[in-house]
């Protein structure tokens, strides 16, 4: 496989999977009827920026230790813990008095600055996330490390554009539409993303406790 092809394949694999439901396309859902178009991009940032990390830290032998069980299983207890937080949080956005389509002030600035870090918790909080990465990535990265630095720049950056081109989408439809929903709506909408994280934080904590009992039994 030549570069080119890295580039356009880890494109391809990463639109398929940022295509698929789940925390972070909620939480970009959810924060781009609360903050407005950039929320997407700001939170793809964060997600890239770990994923990049994820590749050097393969690059250099570590796959091993990110899909051992004891890992897999605490980062199902802590993520789960971090989705249950930004899950509430929305819970606590929907009974504030705010009309979708207007900027909150000094508010909206402080909220901008941590979208970056919630990329990152987010991602890193999705233990599949992880084990794709220590399976699939990590497949990927010794095929483009052929390449030297070169192939692994153009197989983060294809993955990067794809997850960017994604979100940025999916978060221009949803800052357009907020100005016409009525507060209910709007309200209904991120209520159901914040059940969304919840449930979805249980399961992870369930998973990961299951299988750190199972270690140490």
């Amino acid at each position: 496989m030549d570069p080119v092809w890295i580039f356009a394949t880890s494109f391809i694999v990463g639109l398929s999977g940022a295509l698929v439901p789940g925390p972070m396309l909620t939480l970009t859902v959810s924060e781009s009827m609360s903050r407005g178009f950039l929320a997407g991009p700001l939170i793809v940032l964060g997600h890239a920026l770990l994923e990049v990390s994820l590749v050097a830290a393969f690059y250099l032998g570590l796959q091993g230790f990110f899909s051992s069980v004891p890992v897999q299983g605490s980062i199902g207890l802590l993520g789960g813990a971090a989705l249950l937080w930004m899950g509430t949080g929305i819970f606590r956005e929907v009974t504030r008095k705010h009309s979708p389509g207007h900027s909150r002030g000094h508010e909206s600035i402080s909220a901008w600055k941590n979208l970056v870090a919630r990329g990152v918790l987010v991602s890193l909080s999705n233990p599949y996330f992880i084990l794709w990465w220590a399976t699939v990535g990590f497949a990927y990265v010794l095929l483009s490390a052929r390449y030297g630095l070169f192939g692994l720049l153009l197989f983060a950056l294809g993955h990067v554009l794809s997850d960017l081109g994604w979100y940025s989408l999916v978060s221009f439809g949803v800052a357009r539409g907020r100005n016409y929903l009525q507060g209910g709506a709007y309200r209904g909408i991120l209520g159901g993303c914040g059940f969304f994280l919840v449930a979805l934080a249980i399961y992870f904590m369930w998973e990961g406790w299951q299988s750190l009992r199972l270690l140490f039994s």
